[in-house]
Parts: structure tokens; C-alpha cells; sequence
């Protein structure tokens, strides 16, 4: 690092809300509940959360992660991810007598229920998400009949389904009101008569992390966002900010931070996924001072007060 490097001041815009959202505090906050109640191990079904800090710090306490429920000890306690489940793995853990704490967040669970209320009144439905995501499959396999699953407008264009008069859709919770307008947009004009939820609907938290993304882009010269690869949010927040013409960059944490990326940059905008912990957005407020003096600011934004109930198993600690 050259002298003139050395007194650059880098400006840190802090996006809010940023970070945690109310379904990923809850789930964390089960896992651990249950490993102190209970004691470790605690058996995770699939990933509590798309975040691999997270996960390794739960991992590290004594939460056990696993792909199927057939790789969890008989009688051992079983938490289900915040991304829901199919009905079927519910019916395993029973089957099973699995102790099992349901962690699956509470807006998926609205999901479900109005894909369920949909299914009985003989509708298919149409299901607006990302092929292979968790919560997706889990959605799927919580409805019984027909479920179309669309990722983009070409496909709400050439959908083929056996009634366009008894159709509704549904969404990805991960999905914002942007992200979806175009689908529900080209699904109303090929099927006038589909049926689907209010915009109110999608999740608070993904739309108010997009939103704080599009202030940032007009005060920046670079977009980071702290989250995991495998994260359906923080991969869309990344996008955002380079289709308002920005260099956007998903990070797991300050370790990723390139020093060619802040050549002749002086504002950074600084956001996190929604199950990325605040800690991780701090060290790379750390990590950016080795190019230059940092001064962080905090972006306006929408304040969030939404807390969710737990379940009743781990409620009383």
C-alpha cells in the first residue's frame, strides 16, 4: 500500500434494515434453546439457515446437520429449517417418534397454508420460486394436487395446465414484490381467472432489504453484500446492485475483500443477507480499513420491530 493510499478515506454506507431477519432470529434462537435445554447433540434437518457461520458456530455448540431424517439417532431431538418441510418428513419424525421442534418460519407456514386452502377448492397451483431451493421443495411437498413450478416470465408464458379456470399461484418467500411482479404480470395474461395472495403477503424482510439496496446505489461507487453462496436473498441483493450499474460483491466475510475492487473507490455500500449476523458485517467494516480510513454512515431506512413466537417445546427458557 502506497502513501497515497494509505490517507484515502473510504466512506461505509451501512444499508438498513440489513441482516437478520425475524424468521432466521427465531430459528437460531430454537437451535440453540434446544441445545441448552436438551442438551447437544440436537439433529438439524438440512441447514437451520443459509449461512455457513452460522451454521459452523451452531455445529461447533453440538448441533448435528443432516440430509434426511434417516441419519438421526432413534429418540434424538429434531429440528426442522426455517425453510419448511414437505409433509412426508413430518410423517417420517412421527413414524419414527422423532421429538421434533418445528423451526420452519412462520411466513413459509402462511405459504403452505394458503397452498393448501388453494388445493381445496380443486385449484392447481402455480408456484413462483427457484427450482431446488429448500423451501420451495418444501412448499411443494406440503400441498396435495397439482403444483407448477415457474422461475421466470418465459415459462408463466408457454405454462400448460389442465383447468386456466381454477388456477392460483403462490411465491418463494425469498422473493420480493420485484421480483415476482413480471411472473404474476404474464401468469394474469395468459389465465385472467388465476387467483393468488395480496402483495402484502411477501415477505417484509426480503423486500425491505431490496429496497435499502436501491438507496444505497445512488450514493456508491460499490455494492458489497455479507452472505453465503447458497443464500437465495443475498445472491438476489448482489444482483440488484449490479443491475443498477454498480460493482456488486457477495462475501462470507472480511476475508474476501479484494484490494483491486477499491481502486479509486471512495463510497462503499455495505448490506448483508437476511441470515447473515451482524458480526460478520462489523468484521468487514474492520477488514476495509486496510485500504484506507473508514467513516461509516447509516442509511435511513425502514425500521423492523416484527418478532415471532416460539414453539411451545422450547418457549420456556
Amino acid at each position: 500500500m502506497d502513501g497515497s493510499q494509505t490517507t484515502k478515506t473510504i466512506r461505509v454506507i451501512l444499508a438498513q434494515p440489513r441482516g437478520f431477519c425475524a424468521g432466521v432470529e427465531r430459528a437460531i434462537d430454537i437451535v440453540e434453546r434446544a441445545l441448552t435445554k436438551f442438551g447437544p447433540p440436537i439433529y438439524v434437518r438440512h441447514e437451520i439457515v443459509h449461512n455457513r457461520h452460522v451454521v459452523e458456530d451452531l455445529r461447533a455448540r453440538g448441533a448435528v446437520f443432516v440430509d434426511e431424517l434417516d441419519e438421526v439417532p432413534e429418540g434424538a431431538w429434531t429440528v426442522f429449517s426455517a425453510h419448511g418441510v414437505a409433509r412426508k418428513v413430518v410423517q417420517a419424525a412421527a413414524d419414527r417418534s422423532l421429538p421434533v421442534i418445528d423451526a420452519t418460519c412462520p411466513l413459509v407456514a402462511k405459504v403452505h397454508a394458503e397452498g393448501r386452502r388453494y388445493a381445496s377448492q380443486d385449484r392447481e397451483l402455480v408456484l413462483i420460486g427457484h427450482a431446488g431451493h429448500a423451501e420451495v421443495e418444501g412448499t411443494i411437498g406440503q400441498i396435495d394436487g397439482t403444483v407448477y413450478l415457474v422461475q421466470t416470465v418465459e415459462d408463466a408464458e408457454t405454462l400448460e395446465v389442465k383447468d386456466p379456470e381454477k388456477l392460483a399461484y403462490i411465491t418463494q418467500t425469498t422473493l420480493s414484490v420485484d421480483d415476482t411482479r413480471g411472473i404474476i404480470a404474464a401468469l394474469k395474461t395468459r389465465f385472467p381467472h388465476i387467483t393468488g395472495p395480496d402483495v402484502k403477503d411477501i415477505c417484509y424482510a426480503t423486500q425491505n432489504r431490496q429496497e435499502a439496496v436501491h438507496h444505497l446505489a445512488e450514493l456508491v461507487d460499490i455494492i458489497l453484500v455479507v452472505g453465503s453462496k447458497n443464500s437465495s436473498n443475498s445472491n438476489r441483493l448482489r444482483e440488484i446492485g449490479a443491475e443498477l450499474g454498480h460493482p456488486a460483491y457477495l462475501i462470507d466475510d472480511a476475508s474476501a475483500l479484494q484490494p483491486e475492487w477499491f481502486s479509486g473507490v471512495t463510497t462503499v455500500g455495505l448490506t448483508a443477507g437476511a441470515s447473515a449476523p451482524e458480526v460478520l458485517v462489523q468484521g468487514v467494516i474492520e477488514g476495509l480499513k486496510r485500504f484506507g480510513n473508514v467513516k461509516v454512515e447509516l442509511l435511513a431506512g425502514t425500521p423492523e420491530d416484527v418478532k415471532f413466537k416460539l414453539p411451545a417445546e422450547v418457549a420456556s427458557l
